[in-house]
């Protein structure tokens, strides 16, 4: 276990100390801040409400109770019962561009549900694949380079997201199977 908090310690000071530089230091504070997106997410929702079809209907019905699962789940169960430290409370010269929060670091509630919003997404979307992850990544990365998270909270922040949506997505699955088979039931009385 020391062996992997070693190398958790050398990434976090290799993203966070090594790779700082006065553009990351700007860029990354403005990523990570939820706000900054919140009217973003609104709007695309309400156009998955609005013009997305049956497809965006559906995918902006199960990201909602998706998000809180996954939010609820890191925060009230994992974070308590790992009880980690974040990087700016236990490393000295912490490239600190945010403030440092009181609560626990595993793992990352950004990682996790950017993650899981990728998954779904990239579900009924997959020509969008590449982007939606690639844009969960740079959320998931701007913890560790505003020194709030260390690499493997991410990592695992990722992991826990994208099984979560993937037990949406099979659980969806199952209640479509199922409403279409009760639809041929009807259609053969």
């Amino acid at each position: 276990m020391e062996f992997l908090q070693y190398i958790d310690t050398q990434l976090f000071r290799f993203l966070n100390i090594t790779l700082a530089n006065p553009v990351t230091d700007k860029l990354m504070p403005f990523i990570t801040e939820r706000n900054h997106w919140f009217i973003f997410y609104v709007l695309i929702w309400l156009f998955l409400v609005i013009k997305g079809g049956r497809t965006g209907r559906i995918s902006a019905f199960l990201i909602l109770p998706l998000i809180l699962l996954t939010d609820q789940f890191s925060n009230n169960i994992l974070k308590p019962f790992f009880e980690r430290v974040r990087p700016c409370h236990d490393i000295q010269g912490v490239n600190l561009l945010i403030n440092c929060s009181e609560a626990f670091a595993f793992p990352s509630n950004h990682a996790v549900n950017n993650f899981a919003a990728a998954t779904l997404f990239s579900h009924f979307y997959p020509g969008m694949k590449s982007f939606l992850y690639i844009g969960a990544a740079i959320v998931a990365l701007s913890r560790v380079m505003c020194g709030v998270h260390y690499p493997f909270d991410i990592i695992a922040g990722a992991v826990i997201g994208m099984i979560f949506a993937m037990l949406v997505i099979q659980l969806w699955t199952l209640i479509e199977k199922k409403i279409a088979s009760n639809e041929q039931v009807k259609k053969g009385q």
